[in-house]
């Protein structure tokens, strides 16, 4: 089996592979105080949970968004699983080109999202990936990473509302029945759904009119499902996208 890891700023999310199928995946709260023990017990307390205690893995891959926890997840895999992971970064196989003014630049996450975009659909398309921060990323029809688009995601903007509006309270990720708030509690979920829809929609529609190929539009990450019931843009949602494309990329580095 393969162990994948997305290392972001707010979660990490585990995946472990039996070949191309996903067969378990788990998220975890990042915190960049912890040691390599405490992820390593963690890890090894998610894998007894799930009836893995007698894993024997064949390989491990990591993506990062959060360098102080690179080599912290790297000594835990090597500490309790005997696996010395592969980052993913300059010096490894992606299989694409990058299209980047400074390819370093680019986060590893939106490089795997686009290189499991590409792998599955093999056409031009925008990825959408709503985590801390919300990332567009185009790729060509034939494979290349083009670039794209970083706005603030839903919880940094909920998270700013309530520490910078001294009456405004924290509030869920739900929509109102109608756009037209008549509570303050309404009107914040009004703005924060139906307003986030309508920034996804609207980067969408600009970088379609920019892009000479008509792309398709997917979506991935924490709140997906939810924008894409409510988006006229996104086409599909793929929650378990960056799993997939650390899978992939792993198997294009095997020796």
């Amino acid at each position: 089996m393969i162990l994948v890891i997305d290392v972001g700023n707010t979660h990490i999310v585990l995946g472990l592979f039996d070949g191309d199928t996903l067969a378990h995946d788990w998220r975890i709260s990042t915190k960049k105080t912890r040691t390599a023990d405490e992820y390593g017990i963690q890890l090894k307390e998610l894998f007894r949970a799930s009836n893995l205690t007698n894993l024997a893995l064949e390989g491990t891959i990591i993506a990062s968004v959060v360098p102080p926890l690179n080599d912290v997840i790297r000594q835990a895999c090597k500490k309790y699983f005997g696996q010395h992971p592969k980052i993913v970064g300059p010096g490894l196989k992606t299989g694409m080109p990058i299209l980047y003014d400074n390819p370093r630049e680019v986060g590893a996450d939106r490089i795997v999202n686009a290189v499991a975009a590409f792998e599955r659909f093999h056409q031009g398309l925008i990825v959408v990936d709503f985590g801390t921060a919300t990332t567009f990323d185009c790729i060509s029809p034939k494979g290349e990473y083009l670039g794209g688009a970083i706005a603030p995601g839903m919880g940094i903007s909920a998270e700013a509302l309530f520490i910078r509006a001294s009456k405004l309270p924290r509030v869920e990720f739900s929509p109102p029945e109608k756009v037209l708030g008549k509570t303050t509690v309404d009107s914040m979920r009004s703005g924060l759904v139906y307003g986030y829809v309508a920034l996804v929609d609207g980067l969408v529609h600009r970088l379609c009119e920019e892009l000479p190929f008509e792309p398709k539009i997917l979506a991935t990450g924490g709140q997906a499902e939810l924008i894409a019931r409510h988006s006229r843009t996104i086409e599909e949602v793929d929650s378990t996208l960056t799993l997939h494309g650390l899978r992939i990329i792993h198997e294009r580095n095997r020796k």
